[in-house]
């Protein structure tokens, strides 16, 4: 029996309820270990642990709190082939974008770190002779990261950073499918110059911790990534506590590709966007929206394209997608493919399960071919190595059909023509566009969010990070007469 991987509570690890084994999706012989799931009393310590812990670290100079994050970021970026490897072995990502991501993820906590340093507020004459007003931001209090399987330590970081820059207190409760990658992380801050219970690890299932964490009034703040429909949920939860929500959710993404497109970029973009992790980002290209003019050439080189990528062990050299995470993730992804063609879409290649040396969940990268933008595989996130193309007659359809949708986190475009392009930036009805690059792949210094059933809540990232992690103090000063 492998070691059981405990929870981090209260600045100890400990042991839990129950247990669950972790296994590579590349491999399912290979067990990666056996993870404690938390129980409710072991999460209540964690958040009144967290609730004295903050007002502690409130206190704490900030060149003390900058280099308790620069520690943590500096840790992760000089072991990202390790952490990577890891990360890869439990999520199923290729080993080069595992290793970008945990390097990426040290990113984040040397960004915030300066930030720590930047905190600068505001200072105005009030209206009254005499008073001066200083407006400042201060830590919000106690906050829940709720983060998902498809980037464990990124999306975690860029959430735990910020949090704990602003002087918050943070309960993580990660994906219960990657957490070896959390425990990883919870090692690092561990031994860091942290109060006692400034931070917890607290690993368990959605519908028992999960659901206990977001109804809590000792949370002053939820930050969560994952699907529209537990979003609606943690959001209805937090409403009966007045609690501070951000939920980052799903999105439909559009790449538009126009008559003028180079060619050969825009194929290369498709197949980076839609199969990059398997198809497992909420960034994915998931709609290929073509011009009439360009089509049937993009198309063959699309689906030469899909055919000929390498889908193998994450581990192994040369593999350009991995495995899908899960048994069920991948039982989804086939009835999609099932739904699509029900639907009269044509499968032109993959979106079948395959037979591989190691027992894994493995399929073949899909591209269905004369959709229409009203099909359920156009309008669902279905978080697959599955892309869709639809045929238009112009640029105006083009961008209608990429503003025809529920989501809105990102679309792009790929043309030669700068009018095209800027009139598309400044149409899209997404909260990010890219022109001439992939839809997925955003960077940490700037905001990241969505509109519709993509986000809710002030945006991540960046300094806009402080709206969310921070409440506004306005103060009055009387300077009184002179003597």
């Amino acid at each position: 029996m492998a070691d059981i991987k405990r929870n981090y509570i209260a600045g100890e690890w400990t042991e839990g309820e129950a247990e669950v084994e972790n296994r590579n999706p590349s491999d399912l012989s290979d067990l990666i270990g056996v993870f404690a799931q938390a129980g409710s009393d072991q999460l209540e310590s964690a958040l009144d642990a967290a609730r004295v812990a903050q007002e502690q670290w409130a206190a704490y100079g900030m060149e003390r709190k900058q280099a308790v994050l620069m520690a943590i970021g500096t840790e992760l970026m000089a072991r990202a082939e390790e952490l990577g490897t890891l990360l890869s072995r439990e999520e199923g990502k290729p080993l080069a974008e595992g290793k970008g991501e945990v390097y990426r993820a040290g990113q984040f906590f040397t960004y915030y770190a300066a930030e720590c340093l930047r905190q600068i507020g505001e200072n105005a004459d009030s209206v009254r002779p005499g008073v001066e007003v200083d407006i400042r931001r201060e830590p919000v209090g106690v906050v829940a990261v709720i983060s998902p399987w498809n980037f464990p330590t990124a999306t975690a970081s860029w959430k735990i950073a910020p949090a704990l820059c602003y002087g918050n207190a943070v309960v993580w409760k990660p994906a219960n499918v990657t957490p070896a990658s959390a425990v990883a992380l919870a090692e690092i801050i561990d031994r860091q110059d942290i109060p006692r219970g400034l931070f917890s690890l607290v690993m368990g299932a959605g519908r028992t911790i999960g659901q206990r964490l977001v109804e809590s009034p000792k949370v002053n703040a939820i930050s969560f990534t994952g699907s529209v429909s537990v979003g609606r949920g943690i959001t209805a939860a937090a409403v009966q506590n007045f609690t501070k929500i951000q939920a980052e959710m799903g999105s439909k993404n559009a790449l538009a590709v126009m008559d003028d497109a180079d060619l050969d970029l825009a194929v290369t973009l498709a197949l980076g966007g839609a199969f990059g992790g398997s198809g497992q980002k909420c960034t994915a290209s998931s709609r290929l929206v073509v011009h009439a003019g360009i089509h049937d050439a993009f198309v063959e080189k699309l689906v030469a394209g899909a055919k000929a990528m390498k889908v193998g062990h994450a581990l192994e050299e040369g593999t350009q997608m991995g495995p899908v995470v899960s048994e069920q993730q991948l039982n989804e992804n086939l009835g999609y493919v099932d739904l699509g063609k029900s639907e009269g879409a044509e499968l032109a290649c993959g979106g079948a399960r395959l037979d591989m040396p190691y027992q894994g969940h493995y399929m073949s990268p899909g591209v269905f071919l004369n959709t229409t933008n009203d099909m359920r595989i156009n309008r669902e996130e279905m978080f697959a190595p599955l892309t869709s193309v639809i045929r238009v007659g112009s640029y105006d359809e083009a961008l209608a059909t990429v503003n025809d949708t529920n989501f809105g986190l990102t679309s792009g475009i790929v043309t030669q023509n700068l009018a095209r392009a800027t009139h598309f930036r400044r149409n899209a009805r997404t909260g990010v566009v890219t022109v001439n690059l992939p839809t997925a792949g955003t960077d940490y210094h700037v905001p990241f969010g969505g509109r519709g059933d993509s986000s809710y809540g002030p945006r991540e990232q960046g300094e806009a990070a402080a709206e969310f992690y921070t409440t506004v103090k306005t103060a009055y000063i009387s300077s009184g007469a002179p003597d």
